[in-house]
């Protein structure tokens, strides 16, 4: 089994990326599209236009089996990840009634309105990627939170008729589910043949994107915490129970079977901010770092390695996008004074993702009575020495980032390890396919001092902003 390969699909809100690896994690071969701008008709529809997620999944995947240098039919199984809390309704056929609806659609929080008579199934994006790989109508039971009539102790689709009747999708209208691990069923000629892999491949259930990532990280350990620098940014913690009524986080379902993940308060449009801010500086910026040999974002850190912590007191807020329960809040930057320049804009909003996140991450260790020993951080963000060791000045614990820090594909390629018996279970996937990259240690000076301007300022300051802002939401709403 040695030079057998596994394709891991991540599906992102921003990209599609497909990733091969050898079976011992490393990567082989890979692919990324991104996907078109979001479909605005109007306030509170957000869609991936036309049939985006699979077509931008066609092109990553030839991109990726143009790179494989290995003989295509060593590819020996496919592991699925999509984005999570979106909603797509299908046609009897199994093709789109209409376009896919975003995590950030206001439709996805309200029960299923029955409107056009063509609609035969209201799934996930896991579940009509699954069905267009397979022709199957089945999906993984993990990929299933939120306005979905499911038994969250079960993993099975409730059999309460008042539980069906409040969300409105009557059962003949919902997938079959299984759960992370199995097998969904096995790759068409017409997929097979439009992405270029190998027909008949078993494609294997994985769970919700943030789940799979977690997976990808190296997350089994209780007293660990990840962080998932994404567009949204969430932290989580792997249990065993199914609290409910929970204040300071939710229970989400785990990519390993009957586990769960404890997932904190995030912060939505997260690392958005960082690339808000790049296209803020426009051309002239990318003139500098290509002359200086790098891209934006390491000559931003570049720059901002050099800004003592606290970013000489200039604070940001990160309420680009409003929180759902204070829809008046906005993005802030608080403090500034002559010596600050972009580069402690850009630090102080580095710094502000570590800050909320310590807070979120606080509260949900205090709920759950635990503390934490180490921290791993995931996604493209981990790839910057300097938020990674903010980071660790910030919590004051041991900050680390794998070689893969795009894990979700990784955990994607581990539950079908394990689904094929390749090996005996998680824990001895993870141990084999999982390797840490860099360890940041953090500065007892640095986490003294943003212990102090987050305890004394920055804790308050959404308390003393709210006011203003309610006001100034009913001039500019």
């Amino acid at each position: 089994m040695r030079n057998k390969y596994i394709i891991g699909i991540d599906g992102g809100s921003q990209s599609s990326k497909v990733v091969i690896f050898d079976l011992e994690g490393t990567i082989v071969s890979e692919g990324k599209c991104e996907l078109q701008p979001m479909y605005l008709a109007e306030n509170g529809v957000v869609e991936h236009p036309d049939d985006d997620l699979w077509d931008s999944l066609v092109v990553a995947s030839q991109a990726a089996m143009d790179n494989f240098p290995g003989n295509k039919a060593d590819i020996i199984g496919l592991g699925l990840c999509t984005i999570r809390f979106c909603r797509a309704l299908l046609k009897a056929d199994g093709s789109l009634a209409s376009p896919v609806m975003s995590w950030m659609d206001a439709r996805v929080s309200k029960p299923y309105a029955h409107e056009f008579d063509d609609v035969a199934y209201v799934t996930t994006t896991s579940g009509y990627v699954t069905q267009r790989l397979t022709g199957k109508f089945v999906d993984t039971a993990a990929n299933y939170q939120g306005q979905w009539p499911i038994d969250t102790d079960t993993w099975a689709w409730s059999d309460d008729a008042a539980v069906m009747k409040q969300f409105g999708i009557p059962r003949e209208m919902l997938f079959d589910l299984q759960m992370p691990g199995s097998i969904l069923g096995t790759v068409t000629e017409d997929a097979a043949t439009k992405l270029g892999i190998p027909m008949g491949i078993p494609v294997v259930a994985t769970a919700n994107d943030k789940a799979v990532e977690a997976l990808g990280s190296g997350l089994l350990a209780e007293n660990t915490a990840m962080i998932s620098l994404g567009t949204y940014i969430a932290a989580m913690i792997p249990g065993h129970d199914n609290p409910k009524d929970t204040k300071a986080f939710w229970t989400n379902f785990a990519s390993t079977p009957r586990q769960y993940l404890y997932e904190s308060n995030g912060i939505r449009r997260g690392m958005w901010t960082v690339s808000w801010f790049k296209e803020l500086l426009g051309d002239d910026i990318m003139l500098k770092a290509h002359q200086d040999g790098h891209s934006v974002e390491e000559f931003l850190n570049r720059e901002a390695q050099h800004i003592p912590a606290g970013s000489e007191g200039l604070m940001t807020v990160l309420d680009w996008l409003a929180p759902s329960d204070a829809p008046y809040r906005k993005g802030m930057m608080i403090g500034f004074d002559a010596r600050h320049t972009r580069a402690h804009i850009y630090r102080s909003i580095l710094e502000a993702i570590a800050m909320t996140m310590k807070n979120r991450v606080d509260e949900m260790c205090e709920e759950l009575g635990i503390s934490l020993e180490k921290l791993i951080i995931s996604g493209g963000g981990s790839n910057s020495a300097l938020l990674m060791q903010i980071f660790a000045d910030v919590f004051g614990i041991k900050t680390m980032r794998n070689q893969v820090n795009g894990s979700a594909s990784l955990g994607a390629a581990i539950c079908v390890a394990t689904a094929l018996n390749l090996y005996p279970d998680y824990e001895t996937a993870v141990q084999k396919m999982v390797r840490t990259g860099s360890t940041f240690e953090s500065d007892t000076t640095n986490f003294a001092l943003y212990s102090r301007i987050n305890q004394e300022v920055y804790k308050d300051i959404a308390q003393s902003t709210d006011g203003l802002l309610k006001k100034a939401d009913l001039i500019f709403q």
